[in-house]
């Protein structure tokens, strides 16, 4: 068994892909009329047609219960471009502890969508400005293995 998609409920089909085309980049890859599939594997199901699937008219939206999260390479890039769109936020671009700086904002049916900086670049962060292995896994709160790992992988991405 596997998971094989994420499927969000939408009142507006078009709206919604037209969000998530815009704020993250993703792009319809299968079209069924009351349901598509976005790149990445996101899936959008129109209203009505999930009413019928589970046979009822209770569905909420904006529960603040779950979130959707995607990881950004080029932080720094992404939270720039956002900055011109008019978004609803959870809240601004913030860093956790470990050091991974994250933005949580809503999509039009108020489902939370979390965008991080991959950790591999939280790691590649913390290295570049002079800390020492064993300081970035102290910083990020992981073993000194992760780091290694994660700086083995960043150069053999380079050769």
């Amino acid at each position: 068994m596997k998971i094989a998609s994420t499927m969000l409920v939408v009142a507006d089909l078009d709206k919604s892909v037209g969000f998530y085309e815009t704020v993250l980049g993703l792009t319809v890859v299968a079209d069924f009329g009351a349901n598509k599939t976005l790149s990445g594997g996101l899936a959008l199901q129109t209203l009505q047609s999930y009413r019928e699937f589970i046979e009822t008219d209770n569905i909420s939206f904006g529960g603040n219960n779950f979130e959707i999260y995607f990881e950004v390479d080029d932080f720094d890039a992404f939270a720039k471009r956002i900055e011109k769109l008019d978004l609803d936020y959870v809240h601004p671009v913030k860093e956790h502890s470990w050091g991974q700086r994250v933005v949580r904002f809503y999509d039009p049916d108020k489902n939370i969508i979390e965008i991080g900086e991959n950790m591999r670049f939280v790691c590649k962060r913390f290295l570049d400005a002079g800390m020492t292995k064993e300081q970035v896994a102290k910083r990020m709160d992981v073993p000194v293995d992760y780091v290694e790992n994660t700086v083995n992988e960043i150069l053999r991405s380079k050769a």
